[in-house]
């Protein structure tokens, strides 16, 4: 009942967000003023974001922290994380491929013949940030208060690592205590969660409201034929991760989707995959994954499981030599696949992740990065798909792992485990 109240106001806020931000725009009296007033909704915006950012780090921390404690030892930990970037590159692979298959099918930049640009001034991509040396650098956390404090979820995630595993070594109370505290502490958060939640629909109104006050909707028709080729690879591959969900869940894929559709509804207005992190994890928990499931994979899946963002660095790439008139070969193609496939994973915590790849990896074929600039004004309402995408494919790809795990479970099973947890040593060897 909650879940279809928060998709019913959020729906709400949506409709609402499209009316007051169109009449704002069609009565501004310039541009500037329309910008001017848009900036106060994006404040709602803000707001509602700095308050999942707020949940984020420490969730993420006690969930996997805990359940690392119980999970036995590293082997365990090594086969979950294994099967994840197993399903992460397939995913990744796949999403990459119907990029390319479909900015060459569709053809949306095909006749614009624009004129090649002199420079990329005014893109403003940090493309110097894209590389392998700082990427795995930057994975492993020099000051863990640090990383909580800017919500580096991928380096939160390597330290809990290694404090979940040195717990789960300890057999003395202290471990039991601490097991519990943490288990506590991700059940307080998750409360938390629920009561950030309920200003989801004013996160959303601002969001739209801000977008649509800004650029009109006259936007959407000027660019109408590139966004709806792109929302048709995007609902192709819908269809591939949920069959692909299928033919592990079966028929509890579409109990999942129902479950989670709150989530994605949240994830497509605001065009932020943070929004819905607390949110997911508190859901997919409910649909009968353990948390130390979730708490692991899902985390991990934000960082290296983008499909949204996959899909659409190839069919940008395509766009764009497409709108200059540069002929790119089938080999072209493909190569820029495969090195896109590799470059993409070192995107976490890079600002604007996929526009930032295609940036670094156009030059290397030819292909001028400043075509970036021709879907910038319409980029908000892609990165909504996206959004949307990559929180699917997160939910999907966990649930497939916790049933690889069999530890996909019904609801009583989890407040069994913490029970156990809380049992003194001889009493839980026991039982």
């Amino acid at each position: 009942m909650k879940s279809n109240r928060l998709t019913i106001m959020v729906l709400l806020a949506m409709a609402l967000g499209v009316l007051v931000g169109y009449v704002v725009h069609t009565s501004a009296a310039t541009p500037e003023a329309a910008k001017e007033i848009a900036s106060y909704f994006g404040i709602l915006t803000d707001v509602f974001l700095r308050m999942i950012k707020m949940i984020i780090a420490p969730l993420v921390f006690t969930t996997l922290v805990a359940g690392l404690a119980n999970m036995g030892d590293a082997k365990s930990v090594g086969r979950v994380g294994g099967r994840a970037l197993g399903w992460f590159i397939a995913a990744s692979f796949c999403s990459l491929f119907l990029g390319l298959f479909y900015a060459n099918l569709l053809q949306p930049g095909h006749g614009l013949r624009v004129d090649l640009p002199s420079s990329a001034d005014g893109l403003g991509l940090k493309t110097s940030a894209l590389n392998l040396k700082d990427f795995i650098t930057h994975v492993f956390p020099k000051n863990i208060f640090e990383a909580m404090a800017t919500n580096e979820v991928l380096q939160i995630l390597v330290f809990a690592l290694f404090f979940g595993l040195a717990l789960g070594y300890l057999h003395h109370q202290k471990k039991h205590m601490l097991v519990d505290l943490m288990d506590e502490v991700s059940h307080v958060m998750l409360r938390v969660t629920g009561y950030v939640m309920r200003f989801a629909p004013v996160g959303v109104f601002g969001a739209v409201a801000d977008t649509i006050a800004t650029h009109g909707l006259g936007m959407l028709s000027v660019f109408g034929k590139f966004m709806i080729c792109f929302y048709i690879a995007l609902a192709t591959l819908w269809v591939l991760l949920t069959l692909a969900g299928y033919l592990v869940l079966g028929r509890d894929v579409f109990r999942l989707l129902g479950l989670i559709r709150g989530s994605l509804l949240v994830g497509f207005f605001t065009a932020s995959s943070e929004s819905t992190l607390p949110k997911l994890m508190e859901q997919l928990e409910e649909f009968g994954i353990k948390p130390r499931i979730t708490g692991f994979v899902l985390p991990l899946g934000y960082s290296f499981n983008l499909d949204g963002s996959m899909i659409y660095t190839t069919f940008l790439a395509i766009f764009i030599s497409q709108a200059y008139g540069i002929e790119m070969s089938l080999t072209a193609q493909i190569t820029m696949l495969l090195v896109l496939m590799v470059s993409s994973k070192g995107i976490a915590g890079v600002p604007r992740a996929s526009l930032v790849v295609v940036a670094a990896v156009l030059p290397m074929f030819g292909l001028p990065e400043a075509g970036i600039l021709l879907i910038l004004g319409i980029d908000h309402f892609l990165d909504m798909g996206r959004t949307l995408t990559n929180v699917l494919g997160n939910a999907i790809a966990t649930a497939v792992v916790a049933k690889w795990e069999g530890n996909s479970d019904d609801e009583a099973e989890p407040q069994a485990d913490a029970a156990l947890v809380a049992l003194p040593e001889a009493e839980r060897l026991a039982a």
